[in-house]
């Protein structure tokens, strides 16, 4: 009977156990069958995603040491011998998330011994493009050397050597100077998860230049030292908004001036297009100064008289005339475009021909051509000799700039190289990063419509909440690029603070700095607007 008992009870638990064997395999078959689909996605995904993965891995750029090159030197500036420290170096800037993804390339002059920093005033120093290095301030103005072209523009830089010379009327006795090169020019590039579009655009740059600048004040202790900011051409567009950007992220650093050399504020007055109504306005001094230089126009007057006289015929004739078009009568198209022919130099029936607007591309090649020469945009000063003598506008490029930017490139490798002891692992990029550039104002998502880039309303704001920011603006008469008579159009309007801008003119052009008289003057001014703010 116990036997049996035994017997009985093994052969239940046998077939339990093939009973929950059975289910264990029900089971498993229901659950592979409902998540049949996911699976199927899974192994479809997965890979496709390794293989993204691996992609944004490639993308991510190596983030090399940063380099720095620091020597000892003396010079002689503003009559005073003056010891120095530069420091040549790539500083990283990183993204919200604390990543290193560029690094800028700096050079920065600094009193030996400095002392009280508070009576020792910093300026940083940057060029426009947007695209272009700090080079042509570096090595055209504001360095302890500078490279010497033809003052009267009327010859070549043609081939090496130039001439590279001590910068008798550089600042460096009143201000310390950092050069700085934005992300793809000079040394700054983009390394780890950097991307072009994190720099290459109005607020993006002008948010790196901020990061860039806290970063030098801080490391260097120099919270209390009187701050200047020194731009040229973009790089007033870019210090107007800067101004204001400094103001925020929880940073607020005040600036004691800025010094535009060549604005370019409201691009409306800066950009030559057909339509553009406010550029015809703003370029007819320019014409007209340009025309007095080289004795197409004005002959018998003073630069000063002729100028100021083209200006008043532009507020009080041109203007109400531009702006009635075609309701214009032929008398009156006449008479305008004998009074256009007597500023400009340029053949009455052309101008009739070109309805009363003359474009700048057009007015670069018929002012001298009957001498088979087209002058330049930068300067018109330069003249370049063409094959065709008849394109509208100059094709071989600025003369005014393919005339000088050799001797440029060649003395600041060279200087780099034999004095401040730069060895790096690639070149020195001029001009590069300004592809693509985003001129937007406001983020993604929010309604925006484009129109032409004004930076000077950010001015004026910040004019009127730093109430002792000083600005000076430098114009050249001949600059047919950003012209001076824009720069008075734009500084009357925009809310800027009038009692606290000096108005600076030069003969010269957008560079003003490349005519010896030029560069003597315009490190007069600066210093008088440093030393007495």
């Amino acid at each position: 009977m116990k036997i049996h008992l035994i017997f009985n009870k093994t052969i239940i638990r046998r077939n339990i156990m093939l009973l929950l064997k059975e289910l264990t395999k029900l089971l498993l078959l229901q659950y592979i069958m409902r998540n049949l689909f996911f699976l199927t996605v899974c192994f479809i995904l997965i890979p496709s995603l390794y293989g993204q993965s691996s992609k944004n891995e490639k993308n991510i750029k190596p983030i090399p040491p940063t380099k720095s090159f620091v020597t000892k030197h003396q010079g002689v500036f503003g009559g005073k011998n003056i010891e120095y420290t530069t420091t040549a170096k790539e500083t990283y800037l990183t993204n919200k998330e604390g990543d290193s993804i560029a690094t800028f390339w700096s050079v920065a002059y600094t009193k030996t011994n400095i002392g009280d920093v508070t009576k020792r005033p910093v300026t940083f120093v940057f060029n426009g493009g947007p695209g272009s290095a700090s080079m042509w301030l570096h090595m055209g103005f504001f360095g302890p050397k500078v490279v010497k072209v033809d003052s009267d523009a009327k010859s070549d830089d043609g081939a090496a050597p130039y001439h590279l010379v001590n910068n008798d009327h550089g600042l460096l006795d009143i201000t310390d100077l950092v050069f700085i090169d934005p992300v793809g020019t000079g040394y700054s590039r983009l390394v780890g998860k950097g991307e072009g579009k994190d720099f290459y655009g109005l607020k993006e740059d002008v948010n790196s230049f901020a990061q860039f600048i806290r970063k030098w004040v801080t490391e260097n202790e120099r919270w209390f030292s009187p701050k200047y900011l020194a731009g040229e051409s973009y790089g007033t567009t870019r210090a107007a908004a800067l101004g204001k950007a400094l103001e925020g992220s929880g940073q607020n650093m005040a600036l004691n001036g800025m010094i535009l050399i060549s604005q370019a504020l409201d691009y409306a007055g800066s950009t030559s297009i057909s339509n553009n109504i406010t550029s015809f306005i703003t370029y007819l001094p320019s014409m007209a100064a340009t025309a007095w230089y080289h004795k197409k126009a004005g002959q018998g007057k003073t630069l000063e008289s002729f100028t100021k006289e083209c200006r008043d015929f532009t507020y009080n004739t041109y203007v109400p005339a531009l702006y009635k078009g075609n309701s214009l009568s032929d008398p009156e198209k006449n008479s305008l475009a004998e009074k256009l022919s007597y500023f400009t130099g340029l053949d009455k029936t052309y101008i009739l021909q070109s309805n009363l607007r003359i474009l700048m591309g057009r007015f670069q090649k018929k002012l001298l051509e009957d001498k088979g020469l087209a002058i330049g945009r930068l300067d018109g000063r330069f003249m370049g000799n063409e094959e065709d003598k008849v394109s509208e506008k100059p094709h071989l490029g600025d003369a005014a700039s393919y005339q000088i930017s050799a001797a440029y490139t060649a003395s600041l490798n060279h200087y780099f190289a034999s004095e401040l002891k730069v060895k790096m692992d690639r070149p020195y990029i001029t001009s590069g990063g300004g592809s693509n550039w985003r001129w937007r104002t406001v983020p993604d998502g929010q309604y925006w419509e484009p129109m032409p880039v004004n930076t000077a309303p950010d001015l004026g704001e910040t004019m009127r909440r730093n109430t002792a920011m000083k600005v000076m603006v430098a114009s050249g008469y001949y600059d047919l690029i950003t012209p001076f008579f824009d720069a008075e159009y734009t500084f009357d309007r925009n809310g800027i603070v009038k009692e606290r801008v000096e108005m600076k003119y030069y003969e010269a052009g957008h560079m003003m700095y490349t005519h010896e008289p030029d560069l003597i003057k315009l490190s007069k001014d600066i210093r008088e607007f440093i030393t007495k703010n």
